[in-house]
């Protein structure tokens, strides 16, 4: 037996023990509500870089590419320190 099919073989035995899908079934009730958030706030991020364009920092395009890449802490950081005087 190879180590390629070795390797096949045992994960074909996590799928059908379920044991992978119930390590993420476990994990959901905190995963989701954190996914929620990040795209509440790159969302209302990205809506904000399109209508102000006034920065303390940087341009559009910079924050654009730091909110929507840097998932969480993005737009984060862009609320508190990108954002410029309305």
């Amino acid at each position: 037996m190879k180590i390629r099919d070795f390797h096949v073989k045992s994960l074909q035995t996590v799928r059908k023990d379920g044991y992978l899908m119930n390590e993420i079934m476990e994990y959901l009730p905190f995963i989701i509500p954190i996914i929620i958030v990040e795209l509440v706030l790159m969302v209302a991020a990205l809506v904000h870089l399109l209508k102000y364009k006034k920065f303390r920092f940087g341009n559009q395009i910079l924050w654009i590419v730091i909110v929507v890449f840097l998932q969480i802490i993005g737009p984060i950081l862009y609320f508190t320190i990108g954002r410029g005087d309305e």
